[in-house]
């Protein structure tokens, strides 16, 4: 299943939307399994900041927050959250060399490694790029 999101936009852009479609269900599915329940909350760079502030003694925004919610059991049932800054990731897309779809689904895809328990490294970003670029994740728990 694809969802469609609109990226932010400032006052004198309203008439103009960016959307695209972003596979997140089956993302999900395929790192954390069918049963995990996840919540993918998008907001702005002020709640971002807020949140950062919060969890990880850091005041600026950041463009993605993962909470896991309950321990993951041997079933690979758990639950978690996910929240995407899409003002933040609107501005560091180009930085990191894609565009705004597509650094969202990475963010997406970050986020969901962490709540698998991936630390950053070789291993996650290995990961990454096997399924940013479509390659069938097949390491389920």
């Amino acid at each position: 299943m694809k969802h469609s999101i609109s990226s932010p936009q400032s006052a004198k852009d309203r008439t103009k939307r960016d959307t695209f479609s972003i596979p997140f269900t089956d993302l999900k599915n395929s790192v954390l399994s069918q049963d995990y329940e996840l919540s993918l909350v998008f907001i702005d760079d002020t709640y971002s900041r807020k949140l950062n502030t919060t969890y990880r003694g850091k005041n600026k925004p950041t463009n993605v927050l993962s909470f896991p919610l309950s321990k993951k059991s041997s079933d690979c049932t758990g639950s978690g959250e996910i929240f995407i800054d899409l003002v933040t990731a609107k501005s560091e897309a180009r930085k990191f060399g894609m565009t705004f779809e597509k650094f969202v689904k990475y963010l997406f895809i970050h986020g969901l490694l962490h709540l698998k328990g991936m630390r950053h490294g070789a291993t996650m970003e290995k990961a990454e790029k096997k399924l940013l670029h479509g390659t069938s994740n097949s390491s389920r728990h």
